[in-house]
């Protein structure tokens, strides 16, 4: 009977680490992607912001800073794929 108790404790506390273990790495791929758009929408807001606080640029050229901020912070998905050196 003691058998059965130690075993089935031992069971319980392997069933409990592995759940621990998977609801600590659920972090996937996607939440990712979704903090880094959040980020790069929060860095052409503050671009945009310290555009309008100035008075050396336009609306449209506020916003077309805000626009690239933004694009550099997607990386390099749409851009020109680098040429290699001595081409």
């Amino acid at each position: 009977m003691k058998q059965r108790r130690l075993i089935f404790a031992a069971l319980a506390v392997l069933a409990a680490a592995g759940l621990a273990e998977t609801t600590s790495h659920a972090e996937t791929g996607g939440m990712d992607r979704r903090e880094d758009r959040r980020e790069n929408r929060e860095d052409g807001r503050d671009e945009k912001a310290a555009c309008k606080a100035g008075d050396e640029k336009s609306r449209p050229e506020c916003r077309q800073d805000k626009r690239d901020t933004k694009q550099d912070g997607r990386g390099d998905e749409k851009s020109e794929p680098e040429k290699p050196e001595g081409s």
